[in-house]
C-alpha cells in the first residue's frame, strides 16, 4: 500500500469515528456554561480521543496512539478541524508542551514518571509569563534557590492556562543573575499540589476564566525534577514553545477555512449578501485563509522532508495571527450593531464562534501567545534574512 493509500484509508477511518463520537450540539452546550461543566466535558472528550488513539499521534512509537508519520498526523488534525470537534484546551499543555519537552529534553526516568499520567488524564499548565515578563521571557524574576537536593521557589506567574485544574506545571525560574538573562534560567517540573502554591483564576470581561495567576511562597521542587542542566532553562523553553507550531497551526488554519460560511451567513442575516464592498473583502479573506493553510502545509512538508529552517514556523505563526484578526474584524463589520450584542461566551472553541466582538478581542491572543508578532518578525529578519540585530543593553533588577 502506498503512503497516499494509507493516509486515504486513515482519513476515512477517523472521519467515520468523528461522525459517531463528536459531542452533538457541543457549541450550544458550552455557551454560558460554568467552568466546572466545561472541565468535565473536556475530560470526557479527552478520554474518547485517548481510547481511540487519536490524542497522541505525535508521540513516539511505543506509546498508545503514537508512532504516526507526520503525514498521518496531518490527516488526523485536518479531520478533527473538518468535524468541528471541541478543542482540547485543558489538555493542550499536557499533550504538547509537557510531552514534547520531556521527549526532547527529559531523562528516561522523567519520561517514565510523568508521561503515563498524561495519558491517564493529568492536567499540566505552563509557568513562563510573569507580570513584567510576558513575551520577553529573558526578564523573568521568579527565583529558585538550591538548598541541598531541592530548589526553593518564590515569585509569581500569570496567564497560566487552566492552572486552576492543573496537577503539574512546566516552570521556568531564575537561578542566577550574574550573567546574561537567558543564561541564568532553569526549567523545573512542579507539583501543583505542593505547599506554598496559590492559584487565582483571572475573570475576564468576556466571561472566560481560562487563565490564572500563580503565586509561589517557599515552594520546594526536588532537583531530580529539573529538566536539563541548571542555567540551561532558556534552551529547554524554546523546545517547549516549538511544540505548539506546525500541526497545531495546520488544524487552526483548517478550522478557520471551515468557519468562512459563518461570515456569509452573517451577510445574509444582515441583508448584505449583495454588498459589493463586503463581497470583495470576503474574497480577499478567503484567499488569505487559503494562503494560511498553504503556508502551514508547506511548513509541515518541510519538516517531513527534513528541510525545515529556523524561522519557518515564525512565518506561519505570524501570518495565521494576522489572518485571524482580519477574519474576526470582517465578521464584526458584517454584523454591524448586532455584532456588538453579547451572545454568550463559548468554551472549547477557537476564535471563530460568531460572537463577533468577543471573537475580535480574543484574536489578539494569537498576536501575543507563543511569542508576539514583533518577536516573530525579529526572528524572520535576523535569523532568516540575516539582518543586523538591534543593539540591546541588558539590566536585570531585583
Amino acid at each position: 500500500m502506498t503512503q497516499a493509500q494509507s493516509t486515504d484509508t486513515l482519513r476515512q477511518e477517523i472521519r467515520h469515528w468523528l461522525a459517531d463520537n463528536v459531542p452533538s450540539g457541543w457549541r450550544e452546550a458550552m455557551t454560558n456554561v460554568e467552568q466546572e461543566a466545561f472541565a468535565q466535558a473536556q475530560r470526557d472528550w479527552f478520554r474518547k480521543l485517548v481510547d481511540a488513539g487519536y490524542a497522541t499521534p505525535h508521540w513516539p512509537e511505543g506509546w498508545h496512539g503514537g508512532g504516526r508519520s507526520l503525514a498521518e498526523q496531518k490527516v488526523i488534525f485536518e479531520e478533527v478541524a473538518r468535524a468541528d470537534a471541541p478543542r482540547l484546551i485543558m489538555f493542550f499543555v499536557s499533550l504538547y508542551h509537557a510531552a514534547c519537552t520531556l521527549f526532547e529534553c527529559g531523562t528516561q526516568e522523567q519520561q517514565d514518571k510523568y508521561l503515563p499520567g498524561i495519558i491517564e488524564g493529568q492536567v499540566w499548565c505552563q509557568g513562563f509569563s510573569e507580570p513584567n515578563a510576558g513575551s520577553d521571557l529573558a526578564s523573568l524574576k521568579t527565583r529558585a534557590e538550591r538548598k541541598g537536593d531541592r530548589y526553593v521557589i518564590n515569585g509569581q506567574k500569570v496567564w497560566s492556562t487552566m492552572a486552576q485544574y492543573a496537577d503539574r506545571c512546566l516552570l521556568l525560574v531564575r537561578t542566577d543573575k550574574s550573567g546574561p538573562p537567558q543564561a541564568g534560567q532553569t526549567y523545573l517540573l512542579l507539583d501543583m499540589k505542593a505547599k506554598g502554591i496559590t492559584v487565582r483564576p483571572i475573570h475576564q470581561i468576556t466571561g472566560d476564566d481560562e487563565f490564572s495567576e500563580v503565586f509561589f511562597d517557599d515552594v520546594e521542587v526536588p532537583v531530580e525534577d529539573r529538566v536539563g542542566e541548571e542555567g540551561n532553562g532558556w534552551a529547554v523553553a524554546q523546545a517547549t514553545l516549538a511544540s505548539e507550531r506546525g500541526l497545531t497551526l495546520v488544524e487552526l488554519g483548517q478550522r478557520m477555512r471551515y468557519s468562512l460560511p459563518m461570515i456569509t451567513a452573517a451577510m445574509r442575516e444582515a441583508g448584505r449578501e449583495d454588498d459589493a464592498s463586503l463581497r470583495h473583502e470576503l474574497g480577499k479573506l478567503s484567499a488569505r485563509v487559503d494562503a494560511t493553510c498553504a503556508l502551514a502545509d508547506r511548513y509541515l512538508m518541510r519538516r517531513i522532508s527534513g528541510e525545515e529552517q529556523v524561522g519557518d514556523a515564525s512565518i506561519v505563526k505570524l501570518y495565521f495571527a494576522e489572518t485571524l484578526r482580519e477574519f474576526t474584524r470582517l465578521g464584526k463589520r458584517v454584523a454591524g450593531l448586532s455584532g456588538q450584542y453579547d451572545r454568550g461566551f463559548m468554551r472549547g472553541a477557537t476564535q471563530e464562534t460568531g460572537n463577533w466582538m468577543v471573537d475580535f478581542m480574543n484574536s489578539y491572543n494569537w498576536s501575543i501567545a507563543g511569542g508576539s508578532n514583533e518577536i516573530q518578525r525579529n526572528i524572520i529578519a535576523e535569523r532568516m534574512l540575516g539582518m543586523p540585530r538591534e543593539p540591546k543593553t541588558w539590566k536585570l533588577e531585583g
